[in-house]
């Protein structure tokens, strides 16, 4: 193995001289070379249209100066490539609530992208989920730029440490699929600002040396050539020092790119290489420009290439016990218990026979084909995990659920019924056209077309429950579903995401009460569709605002159905003493509040901290989430939870005079377990005046 460009432990200053050093002597049809994907369509050729097969070439690379090159994996909920653990999606993740748990997820996913020779990461999607139709919401962690950010963030952390670029996408107001190509999305400054672009600059503040450009338009002009975006904001006024590379394929569309902005075109040579080359002589794009997407590839490169490792790396790392263990426990943390009426957990003394209901039982739905797509060695189906989990004298029924009558009758003769309902990958996801190797005459996963589930599993539903009152139904979706035809008359429900490997050993857990659910709702359910903002999966021109989610709800004095956060336990937890105070001196803001676990069971809890104006403000949330932690507690033990939050994350963006500040003097604090007012202990509290400039917050 020959030495590497920038010796072991290189400080700073050392990498800057050596990518200065190779910058001089560099040809500029070398340089070009490294600013663009090699093989890719080849290696997917030759894979006979399989993605990640293999790792990808993008960017990097010289053999002469033995600089080597960024190899690419995918893989949101795990690393796309072999048979690699299965994590439930982010969108699972994002209801744990748990960053501590999101960085553990990292960190083997991370292990198991060194172990099959990946250096660069292309899964922490960070997308802001602004309309539940939206197909890759299971993709991204939910509604709320502070919950993105915390959990984007942890991810970074978590796969960086193992000498991998870790990658947050698609850059910037990328929230509708079908449409991803062309659509345009039209948002002024400050929406842009506060709601799309927060949980990007967290990521970057965090380390993150890498960013994907989106396909969509913003604002007129391509998100991959857009200078305001990629120049003027990203690496201008936030300092980021990393590169820039293109969503594939369509990511870039011209030499103009380079010139707006985008270091490198993944995954193939198209618009960049010798067309980029004669650009460059005809004074189209300057050569400084591509000096400095050359430094930047190589700042992110030979700062991971002189680090040492932490740890060696091999083939069983991948999948091994303690990541499956980690998938099975983060599938645990996610399940949110919506509803239960002295249902759920179910007692084993009570039960001789629990009929499980719906073909989603019985299948492995992982979540979506697309480019986050997981091969791993097995998965445990719901209906597995029950068989393999059960208390010792306890049958598992099954029926599809196809027959009503049937159904409604096996349904009255158990003593539990699970109903498994939801979507696969045929329902939501990406949308992978037919030149891209979608399937010829049928549709592809893509923006959903209806919120709820469809005629034929609410009667499945209904038939189930009306026949036997101890009706759980298990949801499993990337993001809201439509529940008035039937959440009144089940006996508990479970939303369970796409789960991962473990997810059907999780749901048994929880339902036979060796895990209390503390999931906590990554987004709002509504009550009615009405309430939604506007959305138009084959939109050629969309705007986007500062509303969506619960501060839409809250603005417009709707009720959710499930709102933002919320989650129930099989234990109760008593809120008090909760008090907020400003610390001047380290510009936060102290938040503490005790809590009891007043039941019988263990459980965790998670504490959400909001803030907002203390007298409505036209144009302003009434408040919007600024903090949480998640706890354990058993049962009978008070904790007193302690938060501290940066008083910056309370400001607004002032377009005139082009920095952050504050938006009142008096500020309600709401510290407590969901969104809804009504969860929430509120304290008041006085900030003095502060404005921050863009690269302060």
């Amino acid at each position: 193995m020959s030495d590497p460009p920038v010796p072991i432990g290189a400080s700073a200053g050392q990498i800057e001289a050596a990518i200065a050093k190779f910058v001089s002597v560099l040809r500029l049809d070398e340089k070009i070379a490294i600013l663009s994907g090699h093989g890719f369509l080849e290696q997917i050729a030759a894979a006979q249209g399989k993605y990640c097969d293999d790792t990808y070439h993008i960017g990097g690379g010289n053999e002469r100066l033995g600089i080597p090159t960024f190899q690419f994996m995918d893989g949101p909920r795990g690393v796309a490539m072999g048979e690699s653990t299965c994590f439930p999606v982010p969108m699972a993740r994002g209801a744990s609530f748990d960053v501590d748990l999101e960085e553990r997820i990292g960190d083997a996913i991370g292990r198991e992208l060194r172990a099959q020779g990946a250096n660069l990461f292309g899964g922490v999607c960070i997308n802001l989920l602004r309309h539940p139709a939206w197909g890759r919401a299971q993709e991204t962690y939910g509604e709320d730029p502070v919950l993105l950010g915390e959990m984007g963030a942890a991810l970074v952390r978590g796969v960086q440490r193992h000498n991998v670029v870790a990658t947050p996408k698609h850059f910037a107001a990328n929230s509708i699929e079908n449409a991803r190509f062309h659509v345009n999305v039209r948002i002024d400054e400050r929406a842009l600002r506060e709601v799309y672009l927060p949980h990007f600059k967290r990521c970057i503040d965090e380390g993150a040396l890498a960013i994907m450009s989106a396909y969509n338009r913003l604002n007129g002009s391509h998100c991959g050539h857009n200078k305001d975006l990629l120049t003027k904001i990203l690496k201008n006024e936030w300092g980021f020092e990393g590169f820039v590379y293109s969503d594939f394929v369509l990511g870039c569309r011209g030499t103009d790119a380079c010139a707006a902005g985008l270091d490198v075109e993944a995954p193939d040579t198209i618009h960049f290489g010798s067309k980029l080359e004669e650009a460059v002589r005809v004074g189209g794009v300057e050569e400084a420009r591509i000096d400095d997407a050359v430094a930047r590839v190589f700042r992110a490169l030979f700062t991971m290439t002189s680090r040492p490792d932490p740890e060696s790396y091999g083939s069983a790392q991948v999948a091994c016990s303690h990541h499956v263990s980690l998938a099975r426990e983060a599938a645990e943390k996610s399940i949110v218990l919506l509803e239960n009426r002295d249902v759920l957990p179910l007692e084993p003394a009570s039960l001789s026979r629990v009929l499980v209901v719906g073909r989603l039982a019985s299948e492995s739905n992982l979540g979506d084909h697309g480019s986050s797509r997981v091969r791993p060695p097995y998965a445990i189906t719901p209906l597995d995990g029950l068989r393999r989990l059960a208390p010792s004298g306890v049958e598992i029924a099954y029926e599809t659920g196809n027959d009503l009558e049937r159904t409604a009758t096996l349904a009255a003769d158990a003593d539990a019924v699970l109903v498994v309902v939801g979507y696969d990958h045929e329902s939501e996801g990406e949308f992978i056209p037919l030149e891209f190797g979608g399937p010829e005459g049928s549709h592809s996963g893509g923006d959903r077309a209806d919120l709820g589930l469809g005629e034929v599993q609410e009667r499945m539903i209904l038939a189930a429950a009306r026949a036997n009152p101890k009706t759980v139904v298990a949801v499993m979706a990337g993001s809201s579903v439509m529940m008035e035809n039937w959440r009144r008359e089940v006996g508990a429900i479970l939303f369970l995401f796409y789960p991962g490997m473990e997810g059907g050993s999780a749901l048994a857990n929880v339902l036979f009460g060796k895990v209390s659910p503390g999931g906590c709702l990554p987004f709002t359910i509504p009550a009615n569709e009405e309430v939604l903002p506007f959305f138009d999966r084959d939109a050629v021109e969309i705007t986007y605002d500062l509303w969506h989610g619960y501060t839409k709800l809250e603005r417009d004095g709707q009720r959710a159905a499930y709102p933002f956060g919320a989650g129930m336990s099989y234990t109760c937890f008593d809120w008090s003493n909760a008090r907020a105070t400003f610390d001047e001196a380290n510009e936060s803001i102290q938040v503490e509040v005790d809590i009891k676990n007043t039941g019988k069971r263990d459980s965790d809890v998670v504490t959400q901290v909001y803030a907002g104006p203390a007298a409505p403000i036209a144009d302003h949330p009434h408040k919007r989430l600024c903090g949480f932690a998640r706890f354990f507690l058993r049962a009978g033990e008070s904790k007193r939870a302690k938060l501290e939050i940066a008083t910056k994350r309370l400001a607004f963006f002032d377009v005139e005079a082009g920095h952050w500040r504050l938006a009142a003097r008096d500020w309600t604090i709401g510290i407590g377990s969901s969104s809804d007012a009504e969860d929430l202990l509120v304290n008041t509290l006085a900030l003095p005046p502060r404005h921050w400039s863009i690269a302060e917050r």
